[in-house]
């Protein structure tokens, strides 16, 4: 199998786990920042065993903890967001981040947009917009803000990583991990969060797997995968969040959810086959 075709496949596996949050994150009864902290302590404890047992050596730089910096406020706003708002919401407005990511290259790298890039960037939002036209509900400005915020900084952490090396980009997510529990954890002494059985498995399941090993996941991947690329192919994660909710809820998405659910699918796969010159485009470590 190409690089190329495995880190495609590995992105794919990184947004369904990163789709489980959703879920989880409205099981437990904790603060935001509580449940944020919780989840990245766990997280970093399962990066840095891979990163021993693949021997990859921690590398504290500017830019990787640019990237830890950036990733720290990704993973900090998501949660709080999932705490004011829908999941829904979260996820949609967390995904404006092909926008901020077209517009931040276009203003650092002075870079012209390309129109397949535009295009699938307008195709994708305007999918997941009519997957969730039922959910996108008013009423939630703060919690809206704060997902948009996490879009935004999405996009600095996908290209923040994009520019690290090899080993560098665990080093970069690990550092993020840990800032998110220091920033977590004056909420974890002060809310003094109960343990009970759903909410540990809840915590352990969000700090392994949907953070974790995603992540893991994601830093192999981006190695082939420009930062765009992974952002788009990310868009799994809001199409698997409804499937989710259809499973444990039993809640049924609408004609529109599945109008959109097939825009996406469909400009994703076609910018995958034939702007493979653009996907494939990325330094080697």
């Amino acid at each position: 199998m190409k690089k190329e075709n495995l880190a495609i496949i590995e992105m794919l596996v990184c947004a369904t786990l990163w789709s489980i949050a959703g879920i989880f994150i409205k099981l437990i009864p904790w603060n935001g920042f509580a449940v944020a902290g919780m989840r990245s302590l766990i997280a970093g404890a399962t990066i840095a065993v891979y990163m021993l047992i693949a021997r990859h050596r921690f590398v504290l730089s500017k830019k990787t903890f640019l990237a830890g910096a950036l990733s720290a406020c990704v993973y900090t706003c998501f949660v709080c967001a999932n705490k004011l708002t829908t999941a829904a919401n979260a996820i949609v407005l967390q995904f404006t981040s092909p926008v901020f990511i077209v517009i931040f290259t276009a203003l650092i790298y002075k870079t012209r947009i390309r129109k397949a890039d535009a295009a699938v960037v307008t195709l994708t939002l305007l999918g997941i917009a009519l997957f969730f036209f039922d959910q996108l509900q008013p009423g939630y400005i703060l919690g809206n803000l704060v997902a948009i915020a996490a879009g935004m900084f999405m996009a600095g952490m996908f290209m923040a990583v994009g520019e690290l090396e090899g080993e560098q980009r665990f080093s970069g997510i690990l550092i993020g991990q840990c800032l998110t529990f220091l920033v977590g954890l004056p909420f974890i002494l002060v809310t003094k969060p109960v343990f009970t059985t759903t909410a540990t498995l809840s915590i352990l399941t969000l700090g392994v797997f949907q953070l974790g090993i995603s992540y893991i996941l994601y830093v192999k991947s981006s190695r082939y995968c420009p930062p765009l690329a992974c952002c788009l192919l990310g868009a799994v994660e809001p199409l698997l969040n409804p499937v989710w909710v259809l499973i444990f809820d039993g809640e049924k998405p609408g004609i529109f959810a599945l109008i959109g659910g097939v825009i996406v699918v469909v400009s994703i796969t076609l910018w995958c086959i034939f702007g493979k010159e653009q996907i494939t485009e990325s330094q080697e470590p």
